[in-house]
């Protein structure tokens, strides 16, 4: 028969306790150490970041925009109607080279011609009344002149013989009658001969003020000769200046009237660049600047000539005179430019972020020294190019940071990099 055994039942309960209890103590302790893990760094792929390494040295800071060539103010010719008229005739084309005195169009205005007409009449007929006033007052002024060197003459024979009869009236050959009549004779002449001469003299400037009058017609008929030329030949519109016809309005057939803009004719290689600059950008440009424009067909070394005081959708407008042309330019061509703002000697630099702006701190993942992993880490920049930026502190030479967009990664501060 069985013997009963408590004691070796109670040693197997205290023994079923004691492993119990060490197994909940050991899950306890993993369950904490677990809890006390932090999280798997997130996998990022290596080839899909952007990274630079720090360097120091000299930075020059720019700022770039894109823009057109357009043609500086003084290479631009606009040709306005100088009267109403149709266009008959079209005989150049924009986009083609001229000169001078290449004929763009022919327009038509019956009402000028016959202005021109009678324009010359006028001025002839104001000539011929002009000759016709001098042949008239030389011949008054002639007669006149007769009549006073007649009465001169006498004057002068008068005024020797009272001489001669005082002389003989003192020696007693004549009576004093005599004497006295001859010198009445030429104090009489004496009078007459000052009244013609002051009536040839008076006459003298009366046929300046005349013929002053008369040239004043004709200079006024000859004016208005000239204006109705002017408009005349300006129905036969010219280019005026060589270069390129850039810009044609017109149709034939069409109607226009005075101060209608006909053509425009551009020099060539006269050029600027209008480059748009994003606004945060521009505080720092500055006139004498110097610039490159890249017209895609070569690079053109400028200088900025004039900033835009006003802002326009988000840009301003700076304007880059050119030091030189490249084949193929022309008004309108779309360009990229950068302009240098200033040159910062011995400094530490990285290639701009993606995000990020300057005097400020930003966040960057900088890559561990194996290259395996990247921890976030607070940096503050300062001055920023078009494609690098100051670093102040929070890297050192030689660090390796990531510029891509890492927003995606914002609430961890380690990555893992295959």
């Amino acid at each position: 028969m069985d013997i009963a055994r408590p004691d070796i039942k109670a040693k197997k309960n205290r023994r079923r306790i004691v492993t119990i209890a060490a197994a909940i103590v050991v899950l306890a302790g993993v369950t904490f150490a677990v809890m006390r893990l932090k999280p798997a760094a997130p996998t990022v792929e290596r080839s899909v970041v952007w990274t630079d390494t720090v360097k120091r040295g000299n930075l020059i800071r720019q700022v770039r925009g894109n823009g057109t060539l357009v043609p500086r103010e003084d290479a631009i010719r606009q040709i306005p109607a100088q009267s109403a008229a149709t266009v008959t005739r079209i005989l150049v084309l924009p986009g083609s080279n001229v000169k001078a005195d290449t004929v763009l169009m022919e327009l038509s205005d019956p009402l000028v011609t016959q202005q021109a007409v009678d324009a010359k009449l006028a001025l002839s007929e104001s000539e011929a009344d002009l000759k016709n006033t001098q042949v008239q007052l030389q011949s008054t002024l002639s007669t006149q002149k007769a009549t006073a060197a007649t009465t001169n003459a006498d004057y002068e024979t008068a005024k020797r013989q009272a001489s001669t009869d005082e002389s003989l009236y003192k020696l007693g050959v004549i009576s004093g009658i005599q004497a006295q009549a001859s010198k009445s004779k030429s104090d009489g002449l004496t009078t007459q001969n000052q009244m013609q001469q002051n009536v040839v003299s008076i006459n003298e400037k009366a046929l300046e003020t005349q013929l002053a009058v008369a040239q004043a017609k004709v200079d006024q008929a000859r004016a208005m000769y000239q204006l109705k030329q002017q408009q005349l030949d300006a129905l036969r519109v010219k280019a005026g200046i060589s270069g390129v016809l850039t810009d044609l309005p017109m149709a034939v057939g069409q109607q226009v009237t005075p101060g209608t803009m006909l053509a425009k004719v551009v020099v060539k290689n006269q050029l600027k660049a209008a480059l748009n600059i994003p606004e945060t950008q521009a505080r720092d440009i500055q006139t004498g600047q110097p610039a490159a424009i890249d017209t895609h067909n070569g690079i053109i070394e400028g200088t900025v000539q004039r900033i835009d005081p006003g802002v326009h959708n988000g840009t301003v407008t700076v304007d880059v005179a050119l030091n030189g042309f490249v084949e193929g330019e022309r008004p309108d061509l779309s360009v990229d430019g950068q302009i240098d703002l200033q040159r910062l000697t011995d400094v530490l630099y990285v290639g701009r972020p993606a995000f990020g702006n300057e005097d400020s701190t930003i966040s960057l993942f900088k890559l561990s020294l194996d290259g395996k992993y990247a921890n976030r880490a607070p940096v503050k920049v300062g001055r920023a190019s078009v494609n690098a930026i100051q670093v102040l502190s929070g890297l050192k030479e030689g660090d390796t940071v990531i510029l891509s967009d890492m927003s995606r990664w914002d609430q961890v501060d380690r990555i893992r990099l295959e």
